[in-house]
């Protein structure tokens, strides 16, 4: 497994929380080692990460101009999560899963704040295509914050697939498109998958045809869409609204 970048305070932090093993170097900003990163940096030296200070400008070049809050670390990659590993998830979380299906979100920015809500919401994996959408780059762990370290995401070979699979595990997948139901009448008890489309051209159809229930995020103004992290927050929380991750019950 070829090693990857990680950086901003939280995903380094949240690396440490869950993998810290697999920290391999560590490149901190030399004006401010001293400060809020101190503890970051005694933990990473603490646990023998070569760890080197090097200028803003060296950081700017290697993140590509990124706020990378000054630090940087190199880790191992984990081991992908797989189709079998999906699957076994969704049979152990049973009734509970809650889950997030993301058809071709292509920003990274996009990815990791859909990733940073869903971890926010109690959602048990993310399902993203393996072509033609956004990576797990480290722009998308960044705004992630943490998030793409805990939670599991699973790049599928095919949408589809995973989709009719898990109608016939009896997991309800609906799918965010205009012209579905006002999301705010439908029963969104889990098990559950919300599918949300790529920016600009929503759902496939492929991947429509797929769901269960479409559903429609009222809109009252002039504009008529919404950032697809923004509409993905939006259907995860109609879900806790309903009924709270831990086995809690909603409001009436």
């Amino acid at each position: 497994m070829t090693a990857r970048r990680v950086y901003g305070v939280h995903a380094v932090r949240a690396l440490l929380d869950t993998r810290p093993e697999a920290v391999v170097r560590a490149l901190v900003l030399d004006e401010a080692a001293g400060g809020r990163l101190a503890p970051l940096v005694a933990e990473l030296e603490a646990r023998g990460v070569d760890v080197r200070r090097v200028s803003r400008r060296e950081l700017d070049r290697i993140t590509g101009g990124a706020v990378h809050q000054g630090i940087v670390v190199e880790s191992a990659a984990e081991a992908e999560f797989s189709l079998t590993d999906f699957e076994e998830l969704v049979v152990a979380r049973g009734s509970d899963v809650r889950l997030l299906v993301l058809d071709g979100v292509e920003d990274p920015r996009n990815l990791g704040a859909c990733l940073r809500t869903a971890d926010a919401a109690g959602i048990d994996a993310v399902v993203v295509p393996r072509s033609r959408a956004a990576k797990l780059t480290p722009a998308a762990r960044k705004v992630a914050t943490g998030a793409a370290e805990t939670l599991p995401v699973l790049s599928a070979p095919s949408l589809g697939k995973v989709l009719r699979w898990l109608r016939s595990a009896g997991v309800r997948v609906v799918g965010a498109d205009a012209g579905g139901r006002p999301l705010f009448e439908l029963e969104l008890a889990p098990p559950i998958a919300l599918v949300l489309g790529g920016e600009g051209r929503g759902l496939k159809p492929s991947t429509r045809d797929a769901c269960d229930t479409l559903a429609a995020i009222p809109m009252y103004g002039r504009v008529q869409s919404l950032n697809v992290s923004v509409a993905a927050a939006i259907m995860m929380y109609e879900v806790v609204r309903q009924v709270p991750p831990g086995g809690g019950s909603g409001p009436a």
